[in-house]
C-alpha cells in the first residue's frame, strides 16, 4: 500500500510540474507569435538586424557564412523560411533568391542592400539603411540603437587605424583578393596586384600578376575565405610571400557576432601574418647576406694566397738572377 501511494505521488508531482512548465512557457510562446520574420541571406545583414531591433523581430539567415553567398545551394527548408518571412533583406548577388520566393509562394517584401560593407564608412552605411527599412516596412524605430551602433563603428574605425599605425600597416606592399581590396587601403597598405573570383582568373592575368608582385616585392597575399584559399596560397609561394585569409562575414569564428568584431579579427590576422612575413624577408636577407659574406672570405682568402705564391715566385726569379749577375762577373 505504502508503496502505491508513493508512486501515485510521484507520478502526481511529475504530472504537476509539467503543467508548471506548460503554463509559464503560454507567455513566452505567444510573445514570440506576434514579432514579425526578418529574413536576412546573409550573415551581414542578420548580424545587423540583430543589432538594431534587438528581441523586437526574429532573425533567420540562409546562407553560410563560410561560403560565398552567390554560390550558396539552396536547401528545402530554405523555402519554408521564406514562406514564414515578413521582410526579405538580400545584398543583390544572390541568385537563387527568386527561385525560393517563387517556390515558397511568399509574399514578402524582398529589398536589396548593396554595395560593400567592410570598412567603417560602408558599415555605417549599411546600419542606416536597414534601420530605415525597418521602420518603412515594418513600423519599427530603432533610432536609439542605430545611434549606440554608429558609435561602437566609430570606436572600431578610431582602433583599427591605431592598430594599423602600431603594426606598420601604411606603405607595406601586399596582393589583395578583390573582396578584401577596400579594407586594406583603409588600413594603409599598398595593393601591387589584385585578382578576382579564382576561377575567373586567366593564365596571362596570373603571369602579370606574378610579376607586379615580385617587382614591388609584395610581402603578404591576402585571400577572401569565403572565396576559396588555393589561389592564394600557390601566389604566395611563387613570390616568397605570406597568405593570409580574411573573412567578409560574422559566424566564421568565435564571438565574431557582427562585422566590428570581424574587422578587429581581421586585422589581428594581418599583423600576425606581416610579423612573419617580416621574419621571412629578414632571413632570406640574413641568408643572402652570409652567402656574400661567404663569397668574399674565399675571394680574400684566394688573393691572399695568389699574393704569396706570387712573392714565392718573385724572390725565386730575384735569387736567380743575382745569381746569374755574380757568375758574369767572375768571367
Amino acid at each position: 500500500m505504502y508503496l502505491l501511494f508513493s508512486k501515485v505521488y510521484i507520478l502526481s508531482t511529475i504530472m504537476l510540474i509539467g503543467v508548471l512548465i506548460a503554463t509559464l512557457s503560454m507567455p513566452l510562446l505567444e510573445a514570440g507569435e506576434g514579432k514579425p520574420i526578418v529574413l536576412a541571406t546573409t550573415s551581414v545583414l542578420a548580424s545587423i538586424v540583430r543589432d538594431l531591433a534587438g528581441d523586437r523581430v526574429i532573425v533567420e539567415v540562409i546562407a553560410s557564412p563560410s561560403i560565398c553567398p552567390a554560390h550558396y545551394d539552396v536547401k528545402p527548408s530554405d523555402v519554408e523560411k521564406v514562406r514564414e518571412a515578413s521582410l526579405i533583406l538580400r545584398h543583390g548577388f544572390e541568385p537563387w533568391v527568386e527561385d525560393l520566393v517563387k517556390a515558397s509562394g511568399s509574399n514578402a517584401s524582398i529589398v536589396n542592400i548593396k554595395g560593400p560593407w567592410n570598412t567603417p564608412r560602408f558599415l555605417r552605411e549599411k546600419y542606416v539603411a536597414v534601420a530605415n527599412i525597418l521602420n518603412e516596412y515594418l513600423d519599427i524605430n530603432v533610432s536609439v540603437n542605430l545611434e549606440r551602433c554608429l558609435r561602437v563603428i566609430n570606436k572600431t574605425s578610431e582602433w583599427l587605424k591605431s592598430f594599423a599605425e602600431e603594426n606598420g600597416f601604411t606603405g607595406t606592399p601586399v596582393v589583395a583578393m578583390k573582396w578584401q581590396e577596400g579594407f586594406l587601403s583603409f588600413l594603409g597598405f599598398n595593393i601591387v596586384a589584385s585578382y578576382g573570383p579564382p576561377e575567373k582568373v586567366t593564365p596571362r592575368q596570373y603571369e602579370e600578376l606574378i610579376m607586379n608582385a615580385t617587382e614591388k616585392n609584395a610581402l603578404l597575399v591576402v585571400d577572401n575565405l569565403q572565396s576559396g584559399t588555393e589561389l592564394g596560397r600557390k601566389i604566395a609561394s611563387e613570390i616568397n610571400g605570406v597568405e593570409v585569409a580574411l573573412t567578409n562575414f560574422p559566424g566564421t569564428a568565435p564571438r565574431l557576432d557582427n562585422m566590428t568584431e570581424v574587422m578587429k579579427y581581421n586585422a589581428q590576422l594581418l599583423a600576425q601574418a606581416l610579423y612573419f612575413a617580416r621574419l621571412k624577408s629578414t632571413s632570406i636577407s640574413i641568408g643572402s647576406l652570409y652567402e656574400e659574406i661567404t663569397s668574399a672570405q674565399q675571394e680574400a682568402t684566394l688573393w691572399k694566397y695568389a699574393f704569396l705564391f706570387s712573392m714565392v715566385v718573385n724572390i725565386v726569379l730575384a735569387v736567380g738572377v743575382a745569381s746569374l749577375a755574380i757568375k758574369l762577373k767572375k768571367r
